[in-house]
Order: C-alpha cells, then sequence, then structure tokens
C-alpha cells in the first residue's frame, strides 16, 4: 500500500490553511478556516485508506481485492459535521452583521478583567493566607 504523497502534501496545506483562518477574529474567515480544514481531513482519511479497490459487497468483489468502506463512512460523517457546524458559523456571523455592522469577535470585558488580575497576581496571596502550601497540602500554623 502506498501513499500518494501528492494528496498528502495538498491536505497538509488544506489543513494549515484552515487552521490559520480559524485563528482570524472575523466569523467569515473562521467559516471559510472550518471548511478548509475539513476538506483537508476528509482528503487524509482518503489518502490514509489506501488504494481504490472493488465494492465492499461479500460474493462480489474477491477479499484482497476490497476497499475498506470504513474511511468512506468517517469521510461523509465528517462531512455532515462540517455543514452543521458551517451552518452554525454562518448564522453566528449574520447575526453578528445585523447586531454590530460587522462580523468581527469583540474583545470580552470579563476576559480582559481576569487577564488584568492574573498579571497583578492578587488571588496568590489570599492562597497562601488560607494555610495551603503551593503544592496543596495543608500547612500547620503554630
Amino acid at each position: 500500500m502506498t501513499a500518494n504523497l501528492t494528496l498528502a502534501l495538498v491536505a497538509g496545506a488544506l489543513i494549515a490553511c484552515g487552521v490559520y483562518l480559524i485563528t482570524e477574529r472575523s466569523l467569515s474567515r473562521i467559516l471559510i478556516g472550518v471548511v478548509l480544514a475539513s476538506n483537508g481531513v476528509n482528503v487524509l482519511f482518503l489518502v490514509a485508506s489506501g488504494p481504490a479497490g472493488g465494492a465492499p459487497i461479500i460474493g462480489l468483489t474477491p477479499g484482497p481485492r476490497m476497499s475498506d468502506p470504513l474511511p468512506q463512512a468517517m469521510v461523509l460523517t465528517a462531512i455532515v459535521i462540517t455543514l452543521s457546524v458551517a451552518a452554525f458559523v454562518m448564522t453566528m456571523a449574520y447575526r453578528s452583521f445585523q447586531i454590530n455592522g460587522d462580523d468581527e469577535v469583540a474583545d470580552d470585558v470579563e476576559d480582559a478583567r481576569i487577564a488584568e488580575l492574573a498579571r497583578a497576581d492578587l488571588a496568590s496571596e489570599s492562597y497562601e493566607e488560607m494555610g495551603f502550601s503551593d503544592t496543596g497540602e495543608d500547612v500547620v500554623s503554630e
């Protein structure tokens, strides 16, 4: 069983481009990234499944020439999942465009506040005051 190097490289490129686009702030770019990454994984499934063979029906195709139906079923399932995720992200992008006039994900105010507290490291002082060490064991105070 030999894998097609060109298809493996195409699958890697699609997944890399998809991951790059998923990290963007625009929901339309995230949508394109999800679709590209999903198509890359689907191509990777088909590359990993081996060469094409006969129909996987007992009695119609001899055993060694029969293709494996599992990767095909996994690709069909991945297509359905991608369709549902794409519909969800498209709905979020449309709703964001209706409300804000663009589809860019806004900064989370609560997340920024927690990050500021982490930078100030205010939580560690109260943690030590309660009688716990850094390892989580009880400290006996005398």
